[in-house]
């Protein structure tokens, strides 16, 4: 089995610890009726415990030198059907091309840092969204998405607009090679679903109001909402809604968000 080298331009940095991998398997109540997308397979090593927990397992990788290991590697549960590898870019694939249903498959990944954003924003708010989400983020992101202290943020709305986040498992930077400069953790979210949006308008406006909210992060919500909706009433939307002028957007909680961009629904 030859050698590869994990490549910085990919942000690959592979699982090795054990622990780890149970915590990530266990986060996703896996079972033989489940269905998995495993978003960078890398080496393998995650792979292993997905497809231990009986799961069918479709595992999507980018880096084509990878593919020839990963074929060796499960060549039996590539053969029994167990396990599908796919060679592609994440942001990129469509999960019904390959078989998989919106809210009928659960979606693992030990995501590079640089793209944790666009993967959380393609899956979550996509056509064909996964039930459940277990990933490996940069610790950080998933205090931030958690937002544990009360304070919201674009990352944090985005997600809990579609689900119910919650940090499960911290894992150290010695859990990986190459090491990373930063700790991680095992972010699962958990009912994902459009049932927080009336309609696919309400769902734009609440994303365009989120932006605007947060665009001057000094300033009053209201004012930088104003700037971006000029021909709305807002002082009387933030009245409707029981919301102080004087409110910043971090301090702003979802379902407020929800019923504002609601409003502003039904007034434009």
């Amino acid at each position: 089995m030859t050698y590869h080298a994990p490549k910085k331009s990919l942000g690959q940095n592979f699982l090795t610890s054990i622990p780890a991998r149970i915590a990530i398997a266990q986060a996703g109540d896996l079972s033989s009726s489940d269905t998995v997308l495993e978003i960078g397979p890398g080496k393998g090593f995650l792979t292993k415990g997905l497809l231990e927990s009986g799961a069918k397992v479709v595992a999507l990788e980018k880096d084509h030198e990878l593919i020839p290991l990963l074929n060796e590697t499960f060549a039996t549960e590539i053969t029994s059907g167990q396990m599908t590898l796919v060679e592609g870019d994440a942001l990129e694939f469509d999960p019904q091309s390959y078989g998989l249903q919106s809210n009928c498959y659960k979606l693992v990944a030990n995501i590079p840092y640089y793209i944790t954003g666009a993967i959380l924003s393609r899956y979550l708010s996509g056509t064909c969204q996964p039930s459940t989400m277990v990933v490996l983020v940069q610790k950080e992101v998933a205090i931030r998405v958690c937002a544990k202290d009360g304070k919201e943020s674009l990352l944090s709305l985005s997600v809990k607009c579609y689900g119910q986040p919650k940090l499960v498992y911290k894992v150290s930077r010695g859990s990986f090679f190459p090491i990373p400069n930063v700790d991680s953790a095992v972010l699962k979210i958990s009912k994902i679903s459009r049932t927080n949006f009336k309609h696919q308008y309400h769902e734009a406006l609440f994303f365009k109001l989120i932006h605007a909210g947060f665009a001057h992060k000094r300033k009053f919500a209201i004012s930088n909402i104003k700037a971006v909706f000029s021909t709305v009433d807002v002082p009387s939307l933030f009245e409707e809604v029981g919301l102080s002028e004087k409110i910043r957007a971090e301090d702003v909680i979802l379902d407020v968000w929800l019923a504002l961009s609601l409003s502003l629904a039904t007034a434009s």
